[in-house]
């Protein structure tokens, strides 16, 4: 309630998928917060999709943020898939979403150690099957101020369909640089900072 007194516009309330415990103050947010959009997060795994849909249903404006590894090595070490498969997931996930509401949002995790062109590649598909913001975080708190401003500006520029969505920023503050880094981002072109309280 304070945060929507503060005007804050997206409370990302939780990961409703980790417990039955999350799912139910999410859901308690969502029914009892008015203002803010009420987002759940959600890997794309479709039951992680669904759980979030369940959590956020009862909120005046509902968002589901969807996040899959776009790194490399996320993909060799945590999903065990190719480029393509990966694209798969991203569309199959937002479509999935996209049953549930009509405010998505998709996050490229680990971006910024990501090959950029895959980056272009994956976030036009999400964009393709109704991804409304396209987050873009620095998993690892990994980037500085220059090259993630270079890293926003070079997606507003380089992924076709990006006016049909709202480019977002999620810094890590690993080196002490996720405030230097949000703004930077917002020089690139970003019009969403995601930040914690």
């Amino acid at each position: 309630r304070q945060l929507a007194k503060l005007n804050v516009d997206i409370i990302e309330a939780g990961f409703p998928a980790t417990s039955p415990g999350d799912r139910e103050a999410i859901s308690q947010i969502a029914r009892e917060v008015k203002g803010p959009v009420i987002a759940g997060l959600a890997r794309a795994v479709m039951a992680d999709i669904d759980h979030a849909y369940e959590a956020v249903r009862g909120a005046e404006s509902a968002r589901i943020h969807v996040f899959l590894s776009s790194s490399d090595i996320h993909m060799a070490q945590q999903l065990r898939k190719n480029r393509e498969d990966v694209i798969e997931m991203a569309r199959n996930a937002v479509r999935h979403a996209k049953k549930y509401v009509s405010d998505i949002e998709f996050s490229p995790m680990d971006a910024t150690r990501s090959d950029r062109e895959f980056v272009y590649q994956i976030l036009q598909a999400a964009i393709e099957e109704g991804a409304t913001t396209v987050n873009i975080p620095d998993t690892v708190g990994y980037a500085i101020p220059e090259e993630f401003e270079d890293l926003i500006r070079s997606i507003a520029q380089n992924v076709p369909n990006i006016d049909q969505a709202r480019i977002s920023v999620h810094c890590q503050n690993d080196l002490g640089m996720a405030t230097a880094n949000s703004l930077a981002g917002i020089l690139g072109g970003a019009r969403q900072v995601e930040g914690t309280i």
